[in-house]
C-alpha cells in the first residue's frame, strides 16, 4: 500500500479559518444574531472655559471636614471598638467641649443634658444604638454613632480604634432622611430645603492620606414624591441598615439660652 500524502499544515489551517468565518457570517444573518446599533456618537472632550482666568492662589475655606480628634479618657483594649460604650464615648467628647454649640463638636444644651441622663433615662437617651463596619479597610471595624437632636437633626460620628485609644474620624450634622452603608462608604441622605422632590446625598469615604473620612461625593438627587407611580421617578437603590432598637424620641426646638442656629 503506497504512502498517504499529507496535506500541508498551512493549507489546512487556512481552510479551517475560512470555514469558521463563513459559519460565523451565516449565523449573524439568522434570527437572534448580532446586529448593528448604528454609528456611535463622537466623543467630545472637556472644553476649558475662560482659559485666561488665573487660578486661585489662596486655599479654599476650611470647613473642618478633615479634622480628627482623640477622644479623651477612652481606652480601647486590643483596638476593638466593640469593647467601648458608645454613650461613654459621646459623654467624654461632651465634657471635653462643654461650651461647643457649633462645628463638629457642637450640640444643643438640651441634647447635652439628655446625654448625661442616659444612665437613668434610657428611653430619652439621644445616643442611638451603634453600628460597626470596617470603613477604613484596615481589617477592623469602626464605631458609628448617631445622636438625635432638636429640629429633626441627627449627628453622625465615626470612631477608629488605634494605639489603644479612640480617634474620631468623621462628624457631621444634618436633617437626615436616612443613613446608609454601601461597601466602605457611609451615605447621608438629607432633606433638600427649597427644592421639592430632591434630596442631598453625601458619600463619606476614608482618605488614607488625610487619615480621616471625607465627603468624596456630594450630589442633589431627584426622588419619588409620596404617592407617585413607580414609573415616574426611580426609587433610590441603596439598602438601609436595620433600624435602631432604641425607642423613638421626639425633640423640640433649642432651649432658651442655646444657639438658635444649632450645630
Amino acid at each position: 500500500m503506497g504512502e498517504r500524502r499529507r496535506r500541508p499544515v498551512a493549507v489546512t489551517t487556512a481552510l479551517c479559518t475560512l470555514l469558521a468565518a463563513v459559519a460565523l457570517l451565516a449565523g449573524c444573518g439568522g434570527q437572534g444574531g448580532l446586529r448593528s446599533a448604528g454609528r456611535a456618537p463622537d466623543a467630545v472632550g472637556p472644553v476649558r472655559l475662560w482659559p485666561d482666568l488665573p487660578p486661585a492662589t489662596n486655599p479654599p475655606i476650611d470647613y473642618g471636614e478633615n479634622t480628627t480628634e482623640r477622644v479623651p479618657g477612652i481606652a480601647v483594649g486590643d483596638n476593638d471598638v466593640r469593647a467601648v460604650d458608645p454613650i461613654a464615648v459621646v459623654r467624654a467628647e461632651v465634657r471635653g467641649h462643654e461650651a461647643a454649640r457649633s462645628g463638629q463638636d457642637g450640640l444643643y444644651e438640651e441634647t447635652v443634658r439628655a446625654i448625661e441622663r442616659c444612665g437613668t433615662d434610657r428611653a430619652g437617651c439621644p445616643v442611638l444604638a451603634p453600628y460597626y463596619r470596617d470603613l477604613t479597610g484596615n481589617g477592623r471595624d469602626e464605631l458609628i454613632v448617631g445622636i438625635r437632636m432638636p429640629e429633626q437633626q441627627l449627628g453622625v460620628r465615626v470612631y477608629q480604634a488605634e494605639n489603644g485609644g479612640l480617634t474620631r474620624i468623621m462628624s457631621t450634622v444634618d436633617q437626615v432622611v436616612s443613613i446608609e452603608l454601601a461597601g466602605r462608604d457611609l451615605i447621608v441622605r438629607a432633606s433638600s430645603a427649597g427644592i421639592p422632590g430632591y434630596e442631598y446625598r453625601t458619600a463619606w469615604s476614608w482618605d488614607a492620606q488625610q487619615h480621616t473620612m471625607l465627603p468624596a461625593r456630594d450630589e442633589i438627587v431627584r426622588v419619588r414624591p409620596p404617592g407617585a407611580r413607580a414609573s415616574t421617578v426611580p426609587a433610590p437603590d441603596f439598602v438601609s441598615p436595620s433600624p435602631s432598637p432604641y425607642p423613638s424620641r421626639s425633640s423640640g426646638g433649642p432651649l432658651p439660652g442655646s444657639s438658635g442656629g444649632g450645630p
